[in-house]
């Protein structure tokens, strides 16, 4: 090492003393470090490191048997040592845009909600399907008190999973409980769940302009804490609701089926919503991104606000006929009354009959092929058969690279329309996708070695092509083009 002139060279005496207090300072850093990690004279956030000592089971990703479980009345009392805090769960892989897709809607009881008692227990649990491959959907609804087994929890009503997995803090909370019971029960693989709260379900509708419905039964209704004279709807007679009444109308349940008219109700409000949507979907793009900002804290879901935009998108191109609806009835149900132990009174609920419900899910869900194998065949022919609609365009320093690579994909049956250079340049080839065409985004993906992060959602209904390739200096200088 060299000094500068004028400035002292440090002594051996110096050297020692700042080792010397280096070895303090990191000494002192574990030592504050880990009595704050591992504190626990007084109660701090977090969960201690499993290096804490006493900590074991800390991460256990579900419940100990400790502690009280009350099968029928309400929220279960916990012994809150037994407890365990939720560790973060990831996202489901993003959506592909090819693969059938189950979403679990799932509603929460308003009284639970009101009272602030707890966990609330679910009001609703709607499964829907989409297949993009045959352009189908179904929709079945199941009834809160079916009594089922939830996992970790032994036989319960199924609308207590969610306050159970929200109680106990399980992974996934409330809602993974939830999909892994209506996973168990009926056999169907549940990609995604959405739970929106009250307000935010009546600030959407409103958003949409309402939402039309005929009733097919006359129904009194009563919007939620405003006081009102209830409202009659007669049946057979079409009426736009606003957003209170449409929360009322899905949720009415004094009529001479209960539960199974109101899951008949809810399934309206659904297709209703649809058709809102399909029919000022121009209007509604703008306003998606700002509207979802506004009301975000009240939605609760796995999946990322554009594939619920693609899925939407893809909501679209279904019609009405190619939707299939079921609802699990009094024919596929029994309802019974159970003596609760440990004198617990008794309770009403649903026992089911797993021949007549397979039916109804097979109907509903294999038909739609939800449970079916993906497409197969060569992606050539299934890009083809898709018949979108292609923009190439040249964002590398190559000459004439897009007229080439239009001749190829045209020579491979692709759809192309327009074929341009653009200023945008661009090292590596991005596709952007305006209304979701998976068969051709596969296609090009595999064609052109492009990963998923080179993928751009930009969903544009009045685009003139459905995906541009913007091809960037790797196409250009690295193809299988002859």
């Amino acid at each position: 090492m060299k000094f500068s002139k004028g400035i002292k060279r440090p002594s051996v005496v110096q050297f020692i003393t700042w080792g010397f207090g280096l070895v303090i300072a990191v000494a002192l850093f574990l030592l504050v470090r880990n009595l704050t990690s591992c504190w626990k004279l007084t109660s701090l956030p977090g969960v201690p490191p499993q290096s804490c000592t006493g900590a074991e089971g800390i991460n256990s990703p579900q419940a100990t048997n400790s502690g009280t479980k009350e099968p029928l009345n309400g929220t279960p009392t916990i012994d809150p040592a037994s407890t365990v805090s939720a560790p973060l769960v990831d996202l489901p892989p993003a959506w592909d845009g090819a693969s059938r897709v189950t979403v679990l809607i799932i509603g929460l009881d308003y009284r639970d909600w009101e009272a602030g008692s707890g966990a609330p227990r679910s009001d609703t649990m709607m499964l829907l399907t989409i297949d993009p491959q045959t352009k189908t959907a179904g929709m079945m609804s199941i009834p809160r008190d079916m009594w089922v087994n939830i996992p970790d929890f032994e036989y319960n009503r199924i609308n207590t999973a969610y306050s159970l997995g929200e109680s106990w803090k399980l992974p996934g909370g409330g809602p993974g409980l939830a999909v892994r019971t209506v996973e168990e029960f009926l056999g169907v693989p549940i990609q995604y769940y959405a739970q929106i709260d009250f307000l935010t379900f009546e600030r959407v509708i409103d958003e949409i302009g309402g939402v039309k419905v005929t009733p097919f039964q006359t129904v009194s209704i009563d919007a939620m804490g405003d006081g009102d004279i209830p409202v009659t709807l007669e049946a057979g007679v079409p009426v736009t609701l606003p957003g209170n009444l449409a929360l009322a109308y899905a949720r009415a349940r004094h009529t001479e089926d209960g539960d199974v008219d109101r899951a008949k109700r809810q399934q309206e409000v659904i297709i209703g919503i649809r058709e809102r949507v399909m029919n000022y979907w121009p209007t509604l793009v703008p306003k998606i991104y700002p509207l979802y900002q506004e009301v975000s804290s009240g939605i609760n879901m796995n999946m990322t606000l554009e594939d619920a935009i693609r899925l939407a998108l893809l909501a679209r191109e279904i019609s009405l006929s190619e939707i299939k609806k079921g609802v699990i009835d009094y024919s596929m149900a029994v309802p019974i009354t159970l003596n609760l132990p440990n004198g617990g009174g008794t309770a009403d609920v649903l026992k089911p009959m797993p021949d007549q419900i397979r039916i109804l899910r097979d109907e509903i869900f294999t038909s739609s092929g939800a449970l079916s194998p993906m497409a197969s065949g060569d992606p050539t022919q299934l890009m083809q058969a898709e018949g979108a609609r292609v923009a190439v365009l040249n964002g590398s320093y190559a000459e004439g690279v897009a007229g080439k690579t239009t001749d190829y994909f045209k020579s491979q049956g692709m759809n192309v329309l327009l074929t341009e250079n653009t200023s945008e340049k661009v090292a590596v080839t991005l596709l952007v996708d305006h209304s979701g065409k998976p068969y051709l985004l596969k296609y090009l993906m595999a064609v052109m070695n492009i990963n998923a992060s080179q993928v751009r959602t930009h969903f544009d209904p009045n685009s003139a092509t459905d995906v541009e390739i913007i091809i960037g200096d790797d196409w250009a200088y690295n193809n299988p083009m002859p």
